[in-house]
């Protein structure tokens, strides 16, 4: 096998491989990417057997075609360390892959392309297309809520829901809730549901951008695969069942304040500064057209703040870790939020006041 190619066309996606490739493998081969020519194209592949990222390059040059596994984290390097610009040659000798551009040579050990697993993807049982910027938007308002390493392992993903005009993502971690919903699409009649493990959305949330353009997305009994341009992302579903996040969502809440965005967000953080490092934990004081913000440590120390809000209700005091607060706040567009709630024990809904496409549940702790 031997190829030409700009270090640019190849750098990103050699990039987002290593990002799949575990550095810890059972399998040598699975720290490896493979590298296959054939047909005048380059197909560069990278699994951990979960989660699979193949990418499909033509604007180069096929002097040899064949098909080789290289060092994923090794080859990136290399090629991140060539100048902008350059050429490089990629070639075969043996057992060994060598790497060419101007002056500089290297040699790396490979293993054959026979060796390297591929996941299988299943029978796609939905097959549907949402502009990038779409399934941005389903990630990135939600992904921040989902559990790391829980036990429940089905809380270590985001739920993925398919319905005759909708798509919605969901996550929680068993303390905050997140949902987002975008309506008015064609993705079909049934309602399905698929829980894609977190590393999966992460890696998603990688290969796709702000833009219109498509991303298709199928979906199978037991995996996802979606593809943007010349990037095919395959990850394993979580075999589970998500809580039932509908009934977590409060009813009937009956007080609610409104505040700017900006202004709540910039005082959750200062006032962030002297809470617990270990809990995080803050006090809201609402009472008439106004919020007062407190925060204290086991050394003793305080922080408080006082903002003005639209609220006419009882005073009434919560505490919440205040990470989660920021993280609603960091996500939400809108430039005024609602925190609406019916009693200093039960959870929080927070959603901005003009756009209804997300909402996050968070629980009060006790401070």
């Amino acid at each position: 096998m031997k190829i030409s190619v700009d270090r640019e066309l190849i750098l990103r996606p050699l990039q987002l491989i290593t990002g799949v490739v575990e550095r810890r493998q059972t399998l040598p081969v699975l720290g490896n990417v493979l590298v296959v020519a054939r047909n005048g194209v380059v197909d560069l592949v990278g699994t951990d057997l979960e989660v699979e990222l193949h990418v499909r390059l033509s604007a180069l040059e096929v002097l040899e075609e064949g098909a080789i596994t290289v060092p994923a984290r090794k080859i990136a390097d290399i090629f991140r360390a060539f100048t902008d610009g350059a050429r490089v040659q990629l070639s075969v000798e043996g057992d060994r892959t060598i790497v060419r551009s101007g002056r500089s040579r290297f040699v790396l050990s490979s293993m054959p392309a026979a060796d390297f697993p591929r996941m299988s993807e299943g029978v796609a049982e939905s097959v549907f297309d949402l502009p990038q910027a779409q399934l941005k938007t389903l990630i990135d308002k939600v992904s921040f809520s989902m559990a790391q390493q829980d036990v429940r392992f089905f809380l270590n993903g985001m739920l993925l829901e398919t319905g005759r005009d909708y798509v919605r993502s969901v996550a929680t971690d068993g303390h905050r809730l997140a949902v987002c919903t975008l309506r008015g699409l064609e993705v079909g009649s049934d309602r399905k549901q698929a829980i894609v493990p977190r590393k999966g959305v992460l890696e998603l949330a990688k290969i796709i951008d702000g833009s219109d353009d498509t991303c298709q997305i199928g979906l199978g009994k037991s995996h996802l695969a979606a593809t943007v341009g010349g990037y095919t992302l395959t990850t394993k579903l979580v075999d589970g069942q998500f809580p039932d996040y509908e009934n977590v969502i409060p009813k009937s809440l009956n007080r609610s304040f409104v505040g700017d965005r900006d202004t709540l967000r910039t005082a959750f953080s200062r006032v962030a500064i002297l809470s617990n490092e270990k809990y995080r934990g803050v006090r809201l004081k609402i009472e008439a057209e106004q919020l007062t913000v407190q925060a204290s440590n086991p050394e003793q120390e305080e922080a408080e703040e006082i903002l003005p809000v639209d609220y006419s209700g009882d005073t009434l005091e919560m505490g919440f870790n205040v990470s989660y607060l920021q993280d609603v706040l960091g996500v939400l567009s809108d430039l005024n939020v609602k925190f609406s709630f019916s009693d200093t024990n039960g959870s929080a809904l927070i959603e901005g006041t003009e756009n209804d496409d997300a909402l996050y549940v968070v629980m009060p702790m006790r401070l």
